[in-house]
């Protein structure tokens, strides 16, 4: 799969997928976009002590990185879950400037399908899986819901995958994604979260999903 890096509003990098005509992250600031809706939104907004924490979609480690200065800044022990079906190379991800740190680069160099603990507040495990046969074996207190947008992979957000990730969301656990469709809303609400529309990242989207795991079963 072709990208090309692309400079977004707030100079922080993305990727654009030509053969998609998809960027990874919002154009207005991709930095911007990851910290507020799946940091503040989700990884903050959780109030256990020690969270599981599933990413849908590695990608360029954006996430995973400001997930690990988080842990690192609330000295909160997080264990973090990837799925990625095509990763980047370390070269890849190197040039997206994101962070002058051996840390960000060990993100992409980390052994997959095994616990890495990075830092004594974060445990990363990359699974190289797609993500429609993915089939949970934990349960996650925190989802990042951020695959390409749904015209672009409607499989990504058809009620079977919602279903099989709400079964393996604790009570009370929080998903969030960028996407604040009416139709994505519907379908979350009929799986049975609840869902709240949130202010999306300053200078982006207006609005955001959060879906908040019922305390029974989905």
């Amino acid at each position: 799969m072709e990208h090309i890096i692309q400079q977004t509003a707030d100079g922080s990098a993305t990727l654009f997928v030509p053969d998609m005509d998809e960027h990874y992250h919002s154009v207005k600031g991709a930095r911007t976009e990851s910290q507020h809706i799946f940091i503040e939104m989700g990884l903050r907004a959780s109030h256990v002590p020690k969270p599981h924490v599933l990413e849908m979609g590695f990608g360029t480690g954006l996430n995973a990185w400001l997930t690990l200065l988080a842990a690192e800044a609330d000295r909160r022990e997080v264990h973090y879950t990837t799925l990625e079906r095509y990763p980047l190379s370390p070269e890849e991800a190197d040039a997206l400037h994101y962070a002058d740190s051996p840390l960000f680069r060990q993100l992409h160099t980390a052994p997959w399908e095994t616990d890495v603990r990075l830092t004594p507040w974060f445990t990363l495990r990359k699974l190289k899986t797609d993500v429609l046969s993915y089939h949970p074996t934990e349960m996650f207190d925190v989802v990042y819901w951020d695959a390409f947008a749904p015209e672009k992979q409607p499989e990504m957000w058809g009620e079977p995958l919602l279903q099989t990730i709400c079964h393996s969301m604790n009570p009370g656990g929080l998903l969030t994604t960028y996407c604040a469709k009416g139709c994505i809303r519907r379908r979350l609400q009929s799986i049975g979260f609840c869902v709240e529309r949130l202010p999306g990242p300053p200078g982006g989207k207006r609005e955001m999903i959060r879906a908040t795991a019922a305390n029974r079963k989905c």
